[in-house]
């Protein structure tokens, strides 16, 4: 019988190191496990939460529900043709151990994701993405449980409806699907990507020549710019990068020329938050507890004792200035609970 925990502390299930409670908490570890806590009728009535490891989440309360979080775990090939092959990975792994792992067995795909926060499971939820690849181009298919025919499901490409930074389950499927596990198609032979900001000349200086080469530089450029969790409570880029039309981004172009921008599908570009938000007075700005990193304007930060709504609340103060003076308004790519 799994254990379900009453008033259970989330302080260290969620990134930004907040101190609040789960009225219930349960952790199964496979199917039956989570099957025995769905069927249990002194559940189905209140709000069910499913958590990865926190690493996307800002609580502003206590939680009067059940968090669920999937703890399945393996790592399995599961079909080889060639130099390509298929890894099945359970919910739970930690992602950058994930990553690690798979180019330690020499297979590759994922190095530019490398020391992204989070768990397996949660990755195909957000799209996560950095550095010009995103889950969606090494994503082959995910297992999980679907809450409405209450049964467990495979999900390919197409169903998962990947976008930027979005899914099928930030949309219409919210809160449809629990996620056990997901495969990813991998290949022997490198494929290095290196046409991103400055990861090729970060990674001609380091001499770099290999797939380990190219993980050590990302993480690298990574750690320069970002605070460790352990040391300032974060959830990574706290905003998505807009994509606007090209009207807008000429007319935004007219005043600040040297705007940064990547071409988008279409009639339109992507302009990088950080700069958004650099440009309107914001990087390394801190009220109270609150503030936003200095060499990384999109990551907020908790730098002791602050709470959910103060850490929203500041959100809020970037997100009024940027409409204000651009005329853009960001997206949270924080899910706010």
């Amino acid at each position: 019988m799994i254990d379900i925990y009453h008033k259970h502390p989330l302080k260290d299930l969620n990134s930004f190191g907040l101190d609040y409670r789960a009225a219930s908490y349960a952790r199964p570890e496979n199917l039956e496990a989570l099957c025995e806590v769905l069927e249990d009728t002194s559940y189905s009535q209140i709000p069910l939460l499913v958590l990865g490891e926190g690493s996307n989440i800002l609580f502003r309360d206590d939680f009067d529900g059940l968090v669920l979080q999937p703890g399945m775990k393996g790592v399995e090939v599961v079909e080889e043709k060639g130099d390509e092959l298929v890894v099945k990975v359970g919910a739970s792994e930690n992602w950058d151990s994930w990553v690690s792992h798979a180019i330690e067995r020499a297979w590759y795909g994922l190095e530019n994701l490398s020391l992204i926060p989070g768990s397996v499971g949660s990755a195909p939820v957000q799209n996560i993405g950095a550095y010009g690849i995103e889950l969606k181009d090494r994503f082959e298919w995910l297992e999980a449980w679907d809450l409405q025919k209450k049964q467990l499901v495979q999900l390919d490409h197409k169903a998962c409806a990947f976008g930027y930074r979005s899914s099928i389950f930030k949309g219409e499927a919210l809160g449809r699907y629990i996620i056990t596990h997901v495969a990813f198609r991998l290949n022997r032979k490198p494929d290095l990507k290196l046409d991103y900001g400055n990861v090729k000349e970060e990674f001609t200086l380091a001499k770099g020549s290999t797939p380990q080469d190219l993980r050590k530089v990302i993480i690298a450029i990574r750690s320069a710019k970002l605070p460790d969790p352990k040391q300032y409570g974060n959830a990574g880029s706290f905003f998505k990068n807009p994509i606007v039309d090209r009207t807008i981004f000429s007319c935004i172009r007219v005043e600040y020329p040297d705007v940064p921008f990547y071409p988008n599908d279409g009639n339109q570009m992507k302009i990088p938050a950080a700069w958004l938000i650099e440009k309107s007075g914001w990087k390394g700005k801190r009220i109270g507890n609150v503030g936003s990193w200095p060499s990384q304007p999109l990551v907020i930060v908790n730098y002791g004792g602050a709470t959910g709504q103060e850490i929203y609340d500041f959100s809020e103060k970037i997100l009024e200035d940027v409409e204000r003076i651009f005329g853009i308004t960001l997206e949270r790519e924080v899910n706010v609970i």
